[in-house]
């Protein structure tokens, strides 16, 4: 049997453009919570951010929220707790269940990452109007459904 050759044109995709984009924004946050002095990663950010949120969820909950796995996530929590912004404690009834808590350390920390993600959505949505903008997200959350459709009848 021959194989079928794919040609597929990646500047006319989307999948590129999102990674590309996703790559440049992620670089940037990096080299902006660097100068600022701020010892924490994107991936520790949204955790953060999570937990200033509704502060207490549990490792499974984080996990979830932010489409990791269960291993993934207890290595990041552990490298947070090391840098002391946040405390994991057993739940009272289920042994089994960490509950992740933000310290002092760890609100200040996320405190001082809001100004330089407020940058980045500046720069991210310069020039852009504010129906674009409705546009786009209505767009990306059709992909996401999508994937999370399809995932789910894997």
């Amino acid at each position: 049997m021959q194989e079928m050759e794919i040609d597929i044109d990646l500047e006319k995709s989307l999948g590129p453009w999102i990674g590309k984009t996703t790559k440049i924004v992620d670089y940037f946050l990096h080299e902006a919570f660097q100068q600022h002095g701020l010892d924490v990663s994107k991936e520790q950010m949204i955790v953060l951010k999570k937990l200033h949120h509704e502060d207490g969820l549990t490792q499974n909950e984080l996990a979830n929220l932010t489409w990791r796995d269960k291993s993934s996530m207890a290595r990041l929590l552990a490298k947070m707790e090391r840098k002391g912004y946040i405390i994991r404690r057993q739940h009272d009834l289920d042994k089994r269940v960490n509950l992740v808590y933000l310290t002092e350390g760890g609100r200040e920390v996320f405190r001082n990452t809001r100004p330089i993600i407020q940058k980045a959505i500046d720069i991210l949505e310069k020039d852009i109007s504010k129906s674009e903008i409705q546009r786009m997200i209505e767009i990306l959350k059709q992909i996401q459904d999508n994937f999370t459709l399809e995932i789910a009848s894997q």
